[in-house]
């Protein structure tokens, strides 16, 4: 005769559990009649109570003591794949909030795994992030898969006493067994702020390509025009110089011919020797030669060549050169090139009847050169770009006045070789004022000079430039 068991254990951990329950409730039993019928029970059978209850105990207590081990070799068998993430996680219920978080909180956020819990986690993102990341862990609770998104987060920076935000990628996905405290959805949370970096410093470098490549395009379309026009007057008198029958050409007019061709030779020349500077400057082989000598007699020397271009444009030169100026020792042809190029860039920019002054002080162990003007001005949104190499303010296609965009770029260069300063304040319809500020004893090296930064300054209408610096 086969007996049929009462309860079916399909495995191990079935069979241990009642094992655990059936003694559990004897020693219940056992330990209820010693209580009750302690006053009736014989000598004899309290003493076979009192084992049956000791016998349990002792079987009960390794029972337990490999279940609590049991529960604590799951804990960090749980833990440890977490923290060799290094990802931080964290788990979630229904309404999103967090029940529990992995030590990697302490690493990434500056906080403990307990000051998530809740609505800890979405105080930390960002507001403008807070619908991505709720409706990423909504779509993940509903069984979307894995769902990703990218947030940014508030984290404590203990150095700065302050927080910061850091930017994290967010994966999220259901569980199908909850975990303690009810969490359905697990999520992790990678700090990509380094990546997000990356992409910033490859975005700038991206556009300062595209830029690189307009200011050669601008470059070429202005230098084409440049060299064409000289060119073209070369050209043009040449052959009526040359011409089979020169004696429809008066004396007068051969000289006058010559001269054109003469002055657009000189453009030319100018042209190339400015091209050649800028190279020289960008490469580091400018040959500079420091001498001490007096600025205010060079710059008098410049306003007297650039007297004739000046009056055939109707624009009134004003000097002003401080008294008693120590000497600068400074590259000679290279400050003459700065006053050049300032000197040159005022009048050619200023409308007949305006006035270009130049202001020359010194303050503090400093030489100051200001060149002031009336002019047309620069505009606001063009300011950031003064000094780029070929860079020219307003409209490339309406140009109305000659010039390849270098002669900032070279005064940039140079005032770098002397370890100076240069500033521009400007406004569309505003007129101009540059300042150079120039060491009268530079103690460096000019090897281990770059060129400056353009400090600007936007001027508005209301504040017109200085007709006279005192």
């Amino acid at each position: 005769m086969r007996i049929q068991p009462v309860l079916d254990l399909p495995d191990r951990s079935g069979a241990r559990r009642f094992r655990t329950v059936a003694l559990s409730g004897c020693i219940a039993v056992a330990a209820v009649m010693i209580v009750w019928s302690s006053v009736s029970l014989s000598g004899a059978g309290l003493v076979v109570l009192t084992a049956l209850l000791a016998a349990g105990i002792a079987l009960l207590l390794p029972m337990t003591f490999r279940a609590s081990k049991n529960r604590s070799v799951e804990a960090a068998a749980e833990t440890v794949p977490l923290a060799a993430v290094g990802d931080l996680v964290t788990w979630h219920d229904a309404f999103g909030d967090v029940v529990r978080a992995s030590s990697a909180s302490q690493a990434m956020l500056g906080v403990s795994p307990a000051t998530l819990v809740g609505g800890g986690l979405l105080g930390r993102v960002h507001v403008s992030d807070r619908p991505a990341f709720l409706k990423a862990l909504s779509d993940a609770a509903n069984g979307s898969g894995a769902v990703t998104a990218e947030i940014r987060l508030h984290a404590e920076n203990r150095a700065a006493s302050r927080s910061s935000v850091i930017f994290a990628e967010l994966r999220a996905l259901h569980v199908q067994e909850a975990a303690a405290g009810g969490g359905t959805v697990i999520a992790f949370l990678q700090d990509v702020s380094a990546r997000h970096r990356h992409q910033k410093e490859l975005e700038a470098a991206r556009h300062d390509a595209e830029r690189a490549n307009e200011l050669k395009g601008r470059f070429l379309a202005t230098v084409t025009h440049e060299l064409r026009t000289p060119l073209n007057a070369i050209i043009g008198f040449s052959d009526l110089l040359s011409a089979d029958h020169p004696f429809l050409v008066t004396e007068d007019r051969r000289k006058e011919y010559a001269q054109i061709i003469k002055s657009s030779g000189l453009h030319l020349l100018e042209i190339v020797n400015t091209l050649l500077d800028m190279s020289k400057i960008e490469s580091g082989n400018f040959h500079f030669e420091p001498e001490p000598f007096a600025f205010g007699d060079l710059a008098s020397s410049v306003c007297d060549l650039m007297q004739l271009k000046a009056d055939e444009a109707g624009v009134v030169i004003i000097r002003n050169v401080g008294r008693d100026l120590p000497d600068v020792t400074a590259d000679r042809r290279a400050c003459r090139q700065i006053l050049i190029n300032l000197l040159s860039n005022a009048v050619k920019f200023t409308p007949r009847g305006g006035e270009v002054s130049v202001s020359i002080g010194a303050t503090s162990g400093s030489l100051v050169l200001t060149v002031a003007d009336t002019g047309i001005g620069i505009p606001e949104a063009d300011l950031p770009r003064l000094g780029d190499p070929f860079f020219q303010a307003g409209d490339l296609h309406r140009r109305n006045h000659e010039g390849t965009g270098l002669g900032l770029s070279v005064v940039r260069g140079i005032v770098g070789l002397h370890h100076g300063q240069i500033a521009v304040e400007s406004g569309a319809e505003a007129g101009t004022t540059v300042t150079v500020t120039l060491p009268l004893r530079p103690d460096l090296a000019p090897e281990g000079a770059k060129p400056v930064v353009v400090q600007t300054r936007p001027r508005v209408v209301s504040r017109p430039a200085q007709r006279r610096i005192a």
